[in-house]
């Protein structure tokens, strides 16, 4: 199993297709205790302490920048450091933060909360009333689970309220006013998808039993999740009601906060934002003269009464996010996996280009639409590989990173590899290109029309890039990086596809000298986990080791896992035979076999992931071990589909994964 003698050994007789022992007590027993081996091992290394002590340094250090949120006169920020491992909600003045001070005001300390109430909280976010922001809704996670517990906090005397509380669920909340939300959640019943959320927004008002509160919109068991969202823009007043029929399709409706509504009848796979007076459509498929993946608008009313003449604002570049101020339209899109960002006038729809460092990653943070004073303020963040983060204010720097590992002898190249069906897929590779054959780390996606864009991560830097290693991201089909059809070539009974650009990237990779198989390590979590784990049993041959971070792997019953049934748009129905058939042929744990000769594995999960169920990554790697091949395992008894909750975790579970690798491509 490991070429570590003293390693545990996991209890074989426990076999992978009980599902319910996997799950139970006695299989988190034996997780735990693989789990502690693992990581014992990997602490005898040379090195371990220091690496893990400068990845804590970097994460924890007060150089990062504090990104902020604007709501009314102030800035919102939600900041770790040593001080306050699980996180303090704050907020500064704009001149303070403008001026680099460090004035600022806490709200929560969420350590002093889980100390005080004896609970594994972690942050995961706030609403706060819009235009009044004198309310929010806390979302606390207990070990960093997707289901929260939602809490009212009053921002004037910063303390919790006796008011609107929910216990933990996957819950859906929105303010209509002081006295009323409109939720979503699970009261039982009926009342969540077969995926766990909810099927049913009510309408509550305060003081009143939630259970009896009347239900102003409903979906289907069968459909991914039903929401409402209450647009407060003065004289545009709407709530969006919405039925995610599946991942990539919708019905969405427009309408008030009692229940009445009308559906805007465009396809259900175009992405349709109302906003004002208008209505922004981005169709998956050719619709009323808009190619698949363009841009349209027209005005709302007008499409709700049949018209289909919609205006074309940009369809020669894929549509990567959209975000809006008081006066204007900010398009995020991608030029061969390099980000452009566009500006549109609201209303006459002239067309500018925000000025943005060459080969770089731009994002907008956050704009503030509703401000009357800061409409048209926008943040934001640019980086690459090499570079760290700079955050923008209007075009004007306010805040740069700190450079956390030496990058002075580091460039990137773009290259592009050939799929099996002819396809050309990108790839970014970075380090010293001086030095000749180097051992190479290769992430991945491909998937949800995730598109990987260049980034700068300290801690790859200080682990990894630092020490004259290359670094691949490929952009895989399944992401969206090109388009729509980028993804959908991929999905279903075509999923194969994504392992055949996966394996053509390593093969270009060699073939071009940068690497040898034996010198190649393989990373990728949540659908990266399913890409590396398939890699594993599909081409062996062509790299040294494989990292599988909480993993989809049991792609025959994923659909019964957690929230598993939402993803059937991109894997396909195991109960339908021809898509049942397809999966059989790639399924990762239902491929497992003792006579071929696998790279060492690591597979890694957490005890609390609510969305990717932790008996994908336990089943997978008792099957590799009772098959005889390198397997080690780790699990996390906290941090969600994350995997760490904190900065202390992060950096020991990182440690862990680069020590690994070290250990097993013969890096020293």
């Amino acid at each position: 199993m490991s070429d570590h003698p003293e390693q545990f050994t996991p209890d074989l007789t426990i076999a992978p297709e009980l599902l319910d022992d996997i799950s139970g007590p006695e299989a988190l027993r034996w997780a735990t205790a693989w789990s502690d081996a693992t990581e014992e091992a990997v602490r005898t290394q040379p090195g371990t302490a220091e690496l893990e002590q400068r990845m804590r340094e970097a994460l924890d250090t007060q150089a990062k920048i504090p990104y902020v949120t604007r709501r009314g006169e102030h800035l919102y920020n939600f900041w770790r450091d040593r001080d306050h491992p699980r996180g303090v909600w704050r907020r500064t003045t704009t001149e303070d933060y403008l001026a680099g001070g460090e004035r600022w005001e806490v709200l929560v300390d969420v350590d002093k909360l889980a100390r005080t109430e004896d609970a594994d909280w972690v942050w995961k976010g706030a609403t706060v009333r819009p235009l009044h922001h004198d309310r929010a809704l806390l979302r606390l996670s207990r070990g960093g689970a997707d289901a929260v517990v939602v809490r009212e906090f009053d921002l004037t005397s910063r303390e919790f309220i006796d008011g609107f509380t929910l216990p933990e669920a996957k819950s859906d909340v929105s303010w209509v006013d002081l006295n009323t939300l409109l939720v979503g959640t699970d009261l039982g019943a009926n009342s969540v998808t077969d995926s766990g959320y909810p099927v049913e927004v009510r309408r509550w008002e305060r003081g009143t039993d939630l259970a009896s509160a009347p239900v102003i919109f409903r979906g289907e068991r069968d459909d991914v999740a039903v929401g409402a969202q209450v647009d407060h823009t003065p004289g545009f007043e709407r709530v969006t009601f919405t039925r995610a029929l599946d991942f990539y399709t919708s019905l969405t409706f427009v309408g008030d906060a009692t229940g009445r509504m009308t559906l805007i009848d465009a396809p259900t796979d175009c992405t349709v934002v109302p906003h004002k007076q208008w209505l922004f459509l981005v169709p998956r498929t050719p619709f009323a003269g808009l190619p698949a993946g363009a841009l349209g608008v027209i005005q709302l009313d007008a499409f709700l009464a049949g018209d289909r003449k919609i205006r074309t604002l940009i369809d020669d570049a894929p549509i990567n996010d959209l975000s809006i101020t008081s006066t204007h339209l900010l398009v995020t899109t991608l030029d061969n996996v390099v980000t452009r960002i566009s500006s549109f006038e609201l209303g006459t729809w002239s067309r500018s280009e925000v000025a943005l460092p060459d080969a770089a990653t731009a994002s907008v943070v956050a704009t503030s639409p509703l401000d009357p004073v800061h409409g048209e303020e926008v943040w934001i963040n640019v980086s690459n590989f090499t570079t760290p983060s700079t955050l923008l204010r209007n075009g004007q720097v306010v805040r740069q990173a700190p450079a956390q590992f030496d990058a002075s002898s580091l460039e990137t190249r773009q290259h592009w590899a050939t799929s099996t069906d002819g396809t050309k897929i990108p790839y970014f590779i970075t380090g010293d290109f001086t030095r000749g054959q180097r051992p190479t780390l290769v992430g991945g996606y491909g998937g949800f029309e995730v598109s990987l864009t260049p980034g700068y991560s300290a801690l790859r830097g200080m682990a990894w890039l630092e020490q004259g290693n290359f670094y691949v991201q490929p952009n895989l089909r399944g992401g969206g990086e090109f388009g729509p059809q980028w993804h959908s070539q991929v999905v279903k009974t075509n999923r194969h596809k994504v392992w055949e650009d996966h394996r053509a990237v390593l093969e270009d990779i060699v073939a071009r000298g940068y690497s040898a198989p034996s010198l190649l390590a393989i990373r990728g979590g949540s659908n990266g986990g399913l890409l590396t784990s398939g890699a594993l049993v599909q081409y062996p041959e062509l790299f040294g080791a494989a990292v599988i971070q909480v993993p989809l792997t049991d792609m025959l019953r994923y659909h019964t896992l957690s929230a598993g049934a939402s993803w059937m748009a991109e894997y396909g129905d195991p109960d339908n035979p021809e898509e049942r058939a397809a999966i059989e042929a790639w399924s990762p744990l239902q491929n497992v076999t003792a006579g071929v000769s696998y790279p060492p594995a690591l597979v890694t999960t957490s005890t609390r992931d609510d969305r990717v169920h932790p008996a994908h990554a336990r089943t997978f790697a008792l099957a590799l071990a009772k098959a005889g091949q390198p397997v080690d395992y780790f699990e996390n008894t906290a941090g969600g589909h994350a995997g760490a909750a904190d900065n202390q975790q992060v950096a020991r579970v990182e440690t862990l994964i680069y020590q690994w690798i070290n250990k097993k491509l013969g890096v020293r």
